[in-house]
């Protein structure tokens, strides 16, 4: 059993402690979730032990007093931009996270629309909440954001947004993901509550960086590879070391708009709450870390899939070289190569060997099976059968699936189904591999050892399709790719 550096009890205890001072502080706190609120694997991958859920489980404990606001920008559903870990368009994520809070029992007041300048697909997403009950709100962009204080808190600026009036004495800010303008939200509440004689605070739920651990620890250095796209670099908080004389982390963008931000208070308050960014922050990760070697393996893990995500990004056009340059420059600084990744370097020494692509699995025990091309299967179908079949102790060589067996689905594949690739995907062999158990008890036997795969590390030497992904990533696994392409005649 993979072993924990974390606990999370402890960590559930502290963080919702800190929180209820937070609340009693106030009339009403706004609480800004950094990160995801529920499905945090990212946290779960660089802090074994860390639930995915551990936010949403601390939260339900404060579900009575608590309201929850789903914010995205405008610019994101414009863009279509896409939540990595699910693969599906902020947006449409914004509708899930609404029904999973709703289904815990959680109000969901509505969602923000913010940065909103009339874009068309703004609109569509409004009228398509409008369609299913659910209210929105609009923020509007501000000109000369963040800088120009006196329009900010006057009635064009922040007076311009809809006021959300909220009835709990914590209303939590969530979003998809980073940049939605959750703190944007939070601060024209306060605005809007202080004009309403409502004395409302504000905090921020923090999980990385984690201000008590070293600058240059692998878990912070983590979140700095999982952020390239933001160009977010972790930096000592100057602000909290010359109040306190007390060495923090915290990221750029809170340090660089901190002076912005305090006198932002000061104009909607009277005077700022807090003298430094982490002053802002309820975060008690790392007071929960119990074993220090193991974060900080997990989080090299996490840096070198984070390397291989964005090297495929940028091969795909999806994002430009300059975060892989970062990647690699943040690797070095760990004192880590992309071969340092395991399954990475089983593969293509494969493929090498037999000239077609490859995939490899690394179990909970360290052994890694690989797995190529064939004539009925694709590498990544190959290799989950193969573990499958480890997992349940049957033969190497004895085939579950016969080329009688899969010849009939590939010819469907290609000659009803227009598929150009007759090799069968991982759910298409998954599929086949149930239809077979009925039958075959040894199929049913490797069947039963799907749940086995979650959390396995698995990497192609190949990019695969977006069928092969989307199936991995729903069985759990830790998916990467090499950044180039199957070639075909």
């Amino acid at each position: 059993m993979a072993k924990n550096g974390f606990d999370s009890k402890k960590y559930l205890t502290l963080q919702s402690e800190h929180i209820r001072e937070r609340i009693e502080a106030f009339d009403k706190l706004y609480l800004e979730f950094g990160g995801k609120l529920t499905d945090d694997y990212h946290a779960a991958r660089v802090l074994p032990g860390f639930k995915p859920d551990n936010k949403i489980k601390m939260l339900e404990q404060l579900k009575d007093i608590s309201e929850i606001l789903i914010v995205v920008s405008a610019a994101a559903i414009e863009q279509n931009k896409i939540r990595g870990d699910y693969g599906v368009t902020y947006d449409e994520d914004c509708l899930r996270l609404k029904r999973d809070l709703e289904k815990r029992g959680f109000l969901v007041t509505g969602i923000v629309i913010t940065q909103y300048a009339c874009q068309a697909a703004a609109d569509k997403f409004r009228v398509k909440c409008e369609a299913l009950g659910i209210k929105t709100y609009l923020h509007y962009t501000i000109a000369g954001y963040p800088g120009n204080i006196p329009l900010i808190v006057s009635d064009d600026g922040y007076g311009r947004n809809d006021y959300i009036k909220t009835s709990r004495k914590l209303v939590v800010i969530t979003a998809p993901g980073p940049g939605s303008g959750k703190m944007a939200t939070c601060l024209s509440q306060l605005y809007h509550d202080h004009k309403h004689n409502i004395k409302a605070g504000y905090a921020k739920f923090e999980t990385f960086p984690v201000w008590n651990l070293p600058l240059m620890h692998p878990v912070n250095m983590a979140y700095e590879s999982a952020t390239v796209d933001l160009d977010d670099v972790n930096m000592i908080d100057p602000f909290h070391l010359e109040t306190y004389g007390e060495t923090t982390v915290n990221y750029n963008r809170d340090v660089e708009t901190f002076p912005v931000l305090k006198e932002i208070f000061k104009q909607i308050l009277g005077e700022s709450p807090y003298n430094s960014p982490t002053d802002m922050g309820v975060n008690m990760v790392g007071h929960a870390i119990t074993d220090d070697l193991i974060c900080q393996e997990a989080a090299k893990e996490e840096m070198l899939r984070r390397y291989y995500i964005t090297a495929c990004q940028v091969r795909k056009g999806n994002a430009p070289k300059n975060e892989l340059d970062k990647q690699e420059f943040l690797l070095k600084r760990a004192e880590l190569v992309p071969e340092d990744r395991k399954v990475a370097a089983a593969a293509l020494k494969r493929q090498e060997e037999v000239g077609k692509p490859c995939a490899a699995i690394e179990l909970e025990d360290g052994q890694v099976i690989v797995g190529r091309t064939s004539r009925l299967l694709g590498a990544a179908a190959s290799v989950v059968l193969k573990v499958l079949k480890a997992l349940a102790g049957i033969p190497h060589e004895e085939k579950l699936l016969t080329e009688e067996y899969v010849k009939p689905i590939q010819m469907l594949k290609t000659l009803d189904l227009k598929s150009k690739n007759p090799n069968l995907h991982v759910e298409e062999a998954l599929i086949a591999l149930a239809c077979c158990s009925s039958t075959n008890p040894k199929a049913a036997q490797a069947l039963e050892q799907l749940p086995k795969l979650n959390g396995c590390e698995v990497h192609s030497s190949v990019i695969l399709s977006p069928v092969d992904e989307a199936t991995l990533r729903r069985l759990g696994m830790h998916l990467t790719c090499s950044p180039a392409y199957e070639q075909k005649n």
